[in-house]
């Protein structure tokens, strides 16, 4: 890392006493300036965890700023850009959900932490794509009120002896359903000695036809255990950047090589440095919004542990 503007970074992280934390699928040049990087439930762990930072520089979408914000409202969270936003997330407006909830009274509510602040409020329990399983696990409801991501929800009902209503009822990645069963078939034929791995987030007719469907943080783990040497990573294609400078000696095909978030790359050391230097664009939240997300929040982290 010899760049200027990353040494510039570096510089302004220790006179600020700030944090950067990063999502797996930010590219390569701020994975590599990043103090931690890591899946929605590695990062909402970190951000439990952060005492000792006056700043948080998010290297995410909004929600994870948010989130960030939710468990830490004594402290500074800073987003480089506020255009970074989640249009999964966007897909549940609280009213919405709250439409759902009249109409399902007795229903948990479960919604993946891809989702915006008005509506986590409302939730009974958060969920990531690591945890999703077991949290649904963690709540007595057999019926659970699920959202945004109607695959997530696929995911956990074919695992558990439950019902689940997705909210919206087609809430999605535009990412991952960019990634059809043609993808898989023509990977095993390219490489057929590789072990096909899908995100949670695809359809699941992509995920019955990988060999296994895992988290971001699942997939690092896996890969990084396993004496496979080869592997299609069916996810956003920065995966692979993380993947390659943690194991090395693996080798790693995207599934999809089209499969990019546009969104988690508008983030760039420019916007880091600037966001560092300003403190700015900060990310907050109500008191009332902040405190009734936030026993979500901590439900979803001792489900976790």
């Amino acid at each position: 890392m010899s760049n200027s503007l990353q040494d510039e970074i570096q510089k302004l992280k220790k006179e600020k006493n700030a944090i950067i934390l990063a999502h797996n699928y930010q590219p390569k040049e701020i994975q590599e300036i990043a103090d931690f990087l890591g899946d929605s439930l590695e990062l909402c762990i970190k951000a439990s965890e952060i005492d000792d930072k006056d700043l948080v520089i998010f290297c995410g979408v909004d929600f994870m700023a948010e989130t960030a914000f939710i468990l830490n409202p004594d402290k500074k969270i800073v987003i480089p850009t506020l255009e970074a936003e989640c249009p999964m997330a966007h897909m549940l407006p609280e009213d919405v959900l709250l439409e759902a909830k009249k109409a399902h009274p007795d229903a948990g509510v479960i919604l993946y932490v891809n989702s915006i602040a008005e509506a986590k409020q409302h939730a009974d329990t958060l969920c990531t794509s690591a945890n999703a399983v077991k949290v649904a696990k963690s709540i007595p409801h057999d019926t659970i009120l699920f959202g945004p991501d109607k695959n997530l929800g696929n995911h956990v009902a074919e695992k558990l002896d439950k019902e689940i209503i997705p909210v919206p009822s087609d809430g999605h990645c535009y990412v991952h359903r960019l990634i059809h069963v043609e993808d898989v078939e023509l990977k095993r034929q390219q490489y057929p000695n590789a072990e096909i791995i899908c995100h949670p987030e695809c359809d699941m007719q992509v995920q019955k036809a990988c060999d296994e469907v895992m988290s971001t943080g699942g997939m690092l783990r896996h890969i990084a255990q396993s004496d496979k040497e080869e592997f299609v990573i069916g996810t956003e294609i920065d995966m692979i950047t993380r993947i390659n400078s943690e194991v090395p000696g693996k080798k790693l095909y995207p599934l999809l090589e089209g499969a990019i978030c546009k969104t988690m790359k508008l983030h760039t050391l420019e916007k880091v440095r600037d966001a560092l230097v300003n403190e700015a664009p900060e990310v907050s939240l109500p008191c009332e919004v902040a405190d009734k997300s936030r026993k979500a929040v901590e439900h979803m982290l001792n489900a976790s542990k």
